[in-house]
């Protein structure tokens, strides 16, 4: 997939650990370790926001895009 997660990143940038994340987001350390680690397929905006909080940064410090990935994914709508 071509979209990155960088939330190891900002906890380290931020010396907090993925627990005490998950705690302050007020998510399952299982389930953050799921959108950690780029297995998420999806993310509310609720949890996206609450990430930007607690880790006072912006949805694109996160989240990334990266060229690649599997084929069609990095084809712009209409181009395919």
């Amino acid at each position: 997939m071509p979209i990155v997660v960088d939330i190891d990143v900002m906890l380290a940038r931020r010396k907090m650990s993925v627990g005490e994340l998950a705690d302050r987001v007020g998510i399952t350390p299982a389930n953050l370790a799921v959108l950690k680690n780029g297995r998420a397929r999806a993310v509310r905006f609720a949890t996206l926001a609450a990430l930007c909080e607690v880790l006072v940064c912006q949805p694109g410090d996160l989240l990334r895009w990266e060229a690649g990935g599997t084929a069609g994914d990095d084809v712009p709508p209409g181009q395919a």
